[in-house]
């Protein structure tokens, strides 16, 4: 799916041509998380360039992941999640591109570490300059609230090296924590005291500018040097198989700095499943590791933003965000969206096609999706991939996202149907405890009486006990696309209203399955009439004016 995206970006002349493009797909076996991933990455560019790859200058986008908080990018990748912005849209790697453009430059040999769901913007001075020349490992750090320090990593900056003025410093970092609780942030000498807290600055502080506001510094991308990155690569040899999901930035970062300490390579609360050995590689990797220097390049007048859940990208792209203001993010991006088409409030429309009598609920973003005119969509609702040409009121808060997947006879489609806040990664490990999981307010065995499904192993598409949204074999395969939203709203419609509707005699897949079989070819080709038609209809406008 990535390669014929970048291919197809490459053959518009949307990417720069003289750079190197690699999707390097983590090994068939256990998860081994994003650390893993960057160190099979660097195994990759060892394989495809010999020994050039440690003359280069890389930027690794780390775009896996099941995308299980933002389904709709979930069939053909977080890092081509569009944006409502450009003419032609821009999606997330462009983005990235644009945002890291003047690194390379400044940059020696090694590898800038980043995530596909992330927007890092930030202001320096005409004569500042980021620049990574240095040893060891350099880490962007960024000025966030206390709380948000609980959920990113958090740099101890060692005071003699940092005064906390201006756009730009450069410091060393005394210790990195990983998801540190209030507590901690505050006896290891995270927490700085800033008299200024620019507008740009301190997300979620509410003090004026010229109060003191307690902030930590977060991180978000990081660059190793290319010796650095060969130690990486010849332990990864080494291990030969990896078992166990290690943290680009849990397990890297925190080996590094003179305060560091091995405790952490037994702390396995923050880890989502424990594989096996995971206590011994961190061990491993911290004595490798040990000594290190953690560069901090502190960006006090800079903002970091995810995008990677359904409530951020609802918030960032229709609501006042600040994001939605600082990259001016428009309601209606490359999309024909005629005055008889309504839009009640905020919304945002990407590369779709909305016919005359459609309308739009307040802060609902509809992408490469064609709606007709008796279409209603309600609030805070998210339609992705969708083509609906018949009557319905599509309700509030509710996601959909149709995929094509290959059958027996050839395309065939399945519409994905959640309420936005519906925890997909959230799983049972037995029937009994279905009850716990819901689906867009009501409890999953509710619903399964409803659409006259039978709750049984067999129900669950995941060989192991992960009994959960993501792995219900609820979705109804039909033959056309607008059939398939048409059914999976009828399952929507019976749940809100109470009512039966019957799912026996349908094929029905887990969207675990639906990413299994999908094909991308014909979901590019969807998107691909999509753009073609506006492409028209521009043409078409200027030649009528």
């Amino acid at each position: 799916a990535f390669r014929e995206q970048l291919a197809e970006k490459l053959r518009r002349g949307r990417l720069p041509g003289a750079v190197r493009y690699l999707v390097c797909a983590d090994p068939p076996g256990p998860r081994i998380g994003n650390g893993g991933s960057t160190l099979h990455a660097l195994r990759c560019l060892e394989e495809q360039y010999g020994d050039q790859w440690i003359s280069f200058t890389v930027l690794l986008i780390h775009s896996g992941g099941y995308s299980q908080r933002l389904p709709n990018a979930s069939a053909l990748g977080k890092i081509f999640t569009a944006l409502p912005l450009g003419d032609p849209v821009l999606q997330m790697l462009e983005l990235k591109l644009a945002m890291y453009i003047d690194f390379p430059r400044h940059m020696k040999p090694g590898v800038l570490v980043t995530c596909s769901d992330d927007i890092e913007l930030y202001s320096t001075a005409a004569t500042e300059t980021i620049t990574f020349d240095k040893p060891g490992f350099t880490a962007l750090a960024h000025p966030s609230d206390v709380a948000v320090g609980t959920t990113h990593g958090v740099f101890v900056l060692d005071p003699a090296s940092f005064s906390g003025k201006g756009g730009l410093e450069y410091g060393s970092c005394y210790r990195f924590l990983h998801k540190p609780d209030v507590e901690t942030m505050q006896q290891s000498g995270a927490v700085c005291v800033r008299k200024h807290c620019p507008q740009l600055s301190c997300p979620g502080s509410h003090g004026d500018s010229g109060t003191a506001s307690e902030c930590v510094y977060t991180d978000s991308v990081f660059y190793i040097d290319h010796s650095t990155a060969k130690q990486l690569l010849g332990f990864y040899k080494q291990m030969g198989t990896l078992c166990c999901e290690i943290d680009a930035y849990g397990d890297f970062l925190q080996a590094l700095g003179p305060g560091a300490t091995p405790d952490y390579t037994k702390n396995t609360s923050n880890v989502s499943r424990e594989g096996s050995g995971l206590v011994g590689v961190r061990q491993q990797l911290y004595s490798l590791l040990q000594g290190t220097p953690l560069n901090v390049i502190v960006l006090n007048n800079s903002q970091f933003y995810h995008i990677g859940t359904t409530q951020e990208y609802l918030f960032h792209f229709t609501a006042e965000s600040k994001l939605r203001f600082e990259l001016a993010l428009q309601p209606v991006a490359f999309s024909i969206f005629p005055d008889t088409a309504k839009a009640l409030g905020q919304v945002s429309v990407i590369q779709s096609v909305l016919e005359p009598g459609c309308v739009v609920g307040p802060g609902s973003v509809i992408e490469y999706s064609r709606l007709g005119p008796e279409v209603s969509v309600g609030k805070g609702s998210i339609v992705s991939g969708c083509c609906i040409n018949f009557r319905v009121d599509i309700p509030s808060n509710c996601l959909l996202s149709s995929v094509s997947v290959r059958g027996a006879d050839g395309v065939e489609y399945v519409t994905m149907v959640f309420g936005v806040g519906d925890d997909l990664k959230r799983s049972v490990k037995s029937l009994p405890d279905l009850h716990s999981l819901q689906f867009f307010g009501a409890s999953l065995p509710e619903c399964l009486d409803l659409w006259s499904v039978e709750a049984s192993d067999q129900l669950f598409s995941s060989e192991d006990t992960c009994l959960g949204l993501w792995t219900a074999r609820i979705f109804p395969v039909c033959s056309t696309l607008s059939e398939s939203v048409r059914m999976s709203l009828n399952m929507l419609s019976s749940v809100q209203h109470k009512s039966a509707f019957k799912l026996s005699g349908f094929q029905l897949l887990s969207v675990e399955e639906m990413l299994t079989y999908k094909d991308v070819k014909d979901m590019l080709k969807f998107r691909k009439q999509i753009y073609d038609e506006i492409c028209l209809q521009r043409q078409k406008e200027k030649s009528d004016f």
